[in-house]
């Protein structure tokens, strides 16, 4: 069963098997191109594989609008959600009717849903044993709580700005370890702001 920690990990606060580290300086103008991949993906849909730190895997679909919409669509039998509607990131727990709800800028994902902030000063290129993947580690230093995320590209050349993002790794601040493998990743489609509604379920929820 889909643990509540492992959700967290999404909203506290490297993938595929942390990449191989070299004996290599960081290349500033890679995270130059990750920053414009950033800016040049307004939408993104792909299905999802998520493995906790014990190893429990689930699968879904992710579809994001930027700025500030995510949604993970978990697997029939997952009773749970996770949605930022753009300002706010939740959490929902169908089977127990909770709802957690995070500011999008304390959780590590919002180095993805917000393509006009600099990574510049808080993102870090990791050196990879293939030249074919991108590492960028993201961690505010000046708020660990946050966390942080280790997002993997492959470069394409068919992908925007050169990059396909692969997946990333999101430790929280207490070594909660989540990590996120995407196939079949489609951008630029549109996407309705529908598809980031979800129902509450308190006593008398509604449909946000």
């Amino acid at each position: 069963m889909f643990s509540r920690p492992l959700a967290l990990a999404f909203c506290s606060a490297s993938i595929l098997a942390a990449p191989l580290l070299v004996a290599a300086a960081p290349a500033a103008p890679e995270l130059d191109q990750v920053q414009q991949h950033l800016k040049a993906v307004s939408t993104m849909t792909a299905d999802f594989s998520q493995e906790d730190r014990n190893g429990r895997v689930v699968n879904g679909t992710m579809t994001l609008k930027r700025p500030g919409k995510i949604r993970f669509q978990y697997e029939k039998g997952v009773p749970q959600l996770i949605v930022a509607d753009g300002s706010s990131l939740y959490f929902i727990d169908y089977q127990v009717r909770q709802v957690q709800r995070w500011p999008i800028g304390n959780s590590p994902l919002r180095v993805l849903l917000d393509p006009n902030r600099d990574i510049g000063s808080y993102a870090t290129v990791k050196p990879t044993a293939d030249s074919r993947v991108v590492s960028v580690e993201v961690h505010d230093t000046k708020h660990p709580e946050y966390g942080r995320i280790t997002l993997v590209f492959q470069k394409d050349s068919a992908a925007p700005a050169g990059l396909k993002l692969q997946g990333w790794v999101a430790l929280d601040a207490q070594s909660n370890r989540t990590t996120i493998r995407l196939t079949n990743q489609r951008f630029n489609a549109p996407v309705a702001d529908s598809s980031f509604r979800w129902t509450d379920p308190r006593p008398q929820g509604r449909t946000h």
